[in-house]
This record gives C-alpha cells, structure tokens and sequence, in this order.
C-alpha cells in the first residue's frame, strides 16, 4: 500500500511541476513576442544632429495625410506596418491612405529600413504638402517595389527611382522578405537617392532640366510637383503590405 501511495504522490507531483514550467513557458513566450524596445539614437548619432521619427512602439509624431479614413497602418513588432487588404475579413485594409510626419522639412538626410511582400509597391516622398489631392502631386517619390515581381516595368518606376523621372539603374536591392536600408539627401535643390550603401540616383531639382524632364512625364499637369520648398515626409499605402522601422532624420 505504501509503494502505492509513493508512486501516486510521485506522479502528482511530476504533473504538478510540468503543469508549472509550461505555464511559466507560455508567460515567457508572450512576453517576448509582446514587448519590443523602443528605438535608440546611438551618442554619437545624438552628437551628429540625427532625430528619431519612429520610436518602434507608437505613431507619435505621424498622421494620416488629409485626416481620411484609414485602417492599414499600425505598430506591430518594432515595425510601422501598411497592412494588405484582406477580403474576408471586413474592416482590415479596405480603408487605405498614406501616412505622413507632423513635422515639416526641408534640407535633411532621411534614412529607413524597408521591406514589402511579393509583388508589393510602396515609396516614400518628401517635401509633400496637403495643398494636393495626392501626396504625389507635390512630393517627388523614393520609389520601393519588389523588381522581380514587375518584370515589365519601366526603369524609372523601380526601386530607387525618383518615380516616373529619374531610373536607378541596376541596385543591390534584398529579396523580398528582407531589410534594406534606404536614404534620401535633399539640400536645397540637390537630392541623392542612396540603397544600401550605394547613391543610385542624383539630380536637381527645379533647374531648366528637371523642367524639361517634368513635361516629358506624368507630371507635366501637375503644378505643385517638386516645388514646395518644405513638407512633410509621407509613406505610400499603394494597396501592398509593407514595413518600416529605424527612421530617423538629420536636418541639414
């Protein structure tokens, strides 16, 4: 009876102990997918002039362009995320706009990290106004896309591009699925489109040539196109999903 008693004794207690330790497995596994440091500046980052325009955990210091209603951006896993639309759920991605800084810019280094799903597009302009319709009738576009997945397009609609003006040419450009790192120069009329490490793209803004160029592209009714001399920073809701994180700028 006693060797009974031990082995039920021992066996409860087994269960007891496993039933802990998977609990406390569980509180650990939660607790790390849920909890996501705030964004850093570096001193020396501080030092140089850098600011941060995303903190990883909140959408301080962003808003909507025009106040429209909106259901696609949010934060999720240190990341500021444009959501794909879902069909078959009601209420997820059928609202879509573009996001853009409270504050405006004018001569800056800009630079992101970036990825977007398969067949995605998206890209970021600056110097944007609400004066428009678009953020796109004003602002000049850094353009991001999966490449591999528009196999058709014109050089100056992919990654890197200022869209529909100036081509990028051949990039380092990451598959799909992986960060890249982007950045944007804008001092006064001069503006560098960098990719990874590379200037893929310069040119100027508001000189006989970029005239010329405008009115040769998409953008020649567009009136306000690269003209503002400050705005706001935007990222594009172009129907895909896509995610952001490390954004930060450094006025010049």
């Amino acid at each position: 009876m006693k060797k009974i008693l031990f082995a039920f004794y021992s066996l409860l207690f087994m269960a007891t102990l496993m039933q802990c330790s998977s609990k406390k497995l569980e509180e650990t596994t939660t607790t790390t997918k849920e909890v996501f440091p705030s964004v850093q500046l570096t001193e020396q980052q501080k030092s140089d002039g850098w600011q941060l325009l995303f903190d990883g955990q909140t959408t301080n210091g962003w808003q909507i362009f025009k106040a429209r209603e909106n259901n696609t951006w949010e934060v999720i896993e240190g990341t500021l995320h444009c959501k794909a639309l879902d069909e078959t759920v009601t209420g997820v991605g059928d609202k879509r706009a573009d996001i853009m800084t409270t504050g405006e810019y004018k001569n800056f280094e800009l630079s992101f990290d970036w990825k977007i799903a398969m067949q995605g597009n998206s890209g970021v302009m600056f110097r944007v106004t609400e004066e428009f319709e678009q953020p796109y009738y004003s602002g000049p576009e850094y353009q991001l896309m999966d490449d591999a997945g528009f196999p058709n397009e014109t050089p100056d609609h992919l990654t890197g591009s200022n869209y529909a003006m100036h081509a990028a040419g051949k990039t380092n450009l990451k598959a799909t699925g992986y960060w890249n790192t982007s950045k944007i120069v804008v001092n006064k009329n001069h503006v560098e489109h960098w990719l990874n490490g590379d200037k893929v793209v310069e040119y100027e803004l508001n000189t006989p040539e970029w005239s010329a160029l405008k009115k040769t592209s998409k953008w020649n009714e567009a009136t306000g196109y690269g003209a503002a001399a400050k705005g706001r920073i935007v990222l594009q809701d172009h129907g895909s999903e896509a995610w952001f994180r490390n954004i930060m700028i450094k006025p010049l």
